[in-house]
């Protein structure tokens, strides 16, 4: 089955860029007509356009707003003129103008990348969890990217019909770090004699690096030569400034995984961390916070510890430092379970079993 596929995405960076970008360049291998519609800037495009899908401007914000109107007029139109035989709505700002543009008359995914009702407070929480209750009828699927994910939805009284398509990376891009491989990538990075932990990810509140943060002096009194570093930027990277080494964002963070004797995870929220899943493949030690994704991902081989909690994260960070990197038993998981080829094939059989499940319905 060949199809035409529209993404509609207002993330351009992070991790949902990565998974639109891995869709897209699976489905134009397949000899699929594909578009992406996002807003101009950010690697998303510049993946997408190298290996050939249509880009279509959509200037939308991350907020909801007064704009949200003329976002989803723009989304209708970009439709009316793409003619998709399914929309893949990826993230809450996309999931918000794509369903109420459509309202189910083509064949519509809505991927949330993380539930919108987590990033924000009274009163707009408790509109974003109606909204989403509402809108869950006008997606074929509502697709995540972990159990937890799902769960998360489903305690939230939103009904729809689920699917997990678990997130996946390129294992030949991340593969086992080696003793000599960790030594020079500590060298080349400036990185002292002392353990390492490494927290990679956009500053934010989602991520939780104020935690880690706040956690920090106690792991320095127990290991008083250890290092933190923070990779990323975001809006909360000035509050981080003389509390960790900070390196801003990095196209490729390799060489930070290598050097890491421990890496962090303290999000308050999450799908599915593509970190955690990197971390694993290059066989790093891993803490991460209890939220959506991560006991599915690490199993029994990485430490997990309560959101918000900074003593507890504090204990299982020295831990990780003070033990070392661990045996291989990280790669062999994510190599069972999160090979980013089964999941872009898994994608591709959702929308064959959607499309085929309309037209049995026309």
């Amino acid at each position: 089955m060949s199809l035409s596929v529209l993404h509609v995405s207002q993330p351009v960076d992070g991790g949902v860029a990565r998974c639109v970008a891995d869709l897209v360049a699976d489905q134009v291998a397949r000899g699929w007509r594909v578009g992406v519609a996002c807003p101009p800037g950010g690697p998303l495009l510049d993946r997408t356009l190298a290996v050939g899908a249509e880009q279509i401007a959509w200037p939308a914000r991350r907020s909801p707003g007064p704009r949200v109107p003329g976002e989803t007029r723009a989304v209708a139109r970009i439709v009316d003129r793409f003619q998709p035989d399914v929309v893949h709505l990826h993230s809450s700002k996309a999931g918000l103008a794509g369903r109420l543009a459509l309202r189910g008359r083509r064949p519509t995914l809505f991927q949330p990348h993380a539930w919108s009702f987590f990033a924000v407070g009274e009163p707009v929480r408790s509109a974003a969890l109606g909204w989403e209750r509402v809108a869950a009828r006008w997606a074929d699927a509502v697709v995540c990217v972990s159990e937890g994910e799902r769960a998360v939805g489903e305690r939230a009284r939103i009904r729809a019909e689920w699917r997990v398509v678990a997130n996946g990376i390129d294992l030949q891009a991340f593969p086992l770090v080696t003793d000599t491989e960790r030594l020079a990538a500590r060298d080349e990075l400036g990185v002292g004699p002392g353990p390492v932990a490494v927290c990679l990810g956009r500053i934010c509140r989602q991520k939780g690096q104020d935690v880690l943060v706040e956690a920090w002096p106690s792991v320095a009194k127990r290991v008083p030569d250890a290092e933190l570093v923070l990779v990323g930027g975001g809006p909360d990277e000035e509050a981080m400034r003389g509390r960790a080494r900070l390196v801003g964002e990095q196209e490729d963070v390799r060489a930070w995984l290598a050097a890491a004797d421990v890496v962090v995870q303290p999000s308050r929220w999450e799908g599915l961390a593509y970190v955690v899943l990197e971390a694993m493949a290059s066989g790093r030690n891993v803490v991460a916070t209890d939220v959506a994704g991560m006991r599915e991902a690490l199993g029994d081989t990485g430490m997990i510890v309560p959101p918000d909690d900074a003593e507890r994260l504090a204990d299982a960070v020295v831990t990780g430092l003070l033990n070392g990197v661990p045996d291989a038993r990280t790669r062999e998981r994510v190599e069972a379970l999160h090979d980013v080829g089964a999941a872009t094939a898994a994608m591709a059989r959702l929308y064959g079993e959607v499309v085929e499940s309309r037209a049995r319905r026309q």
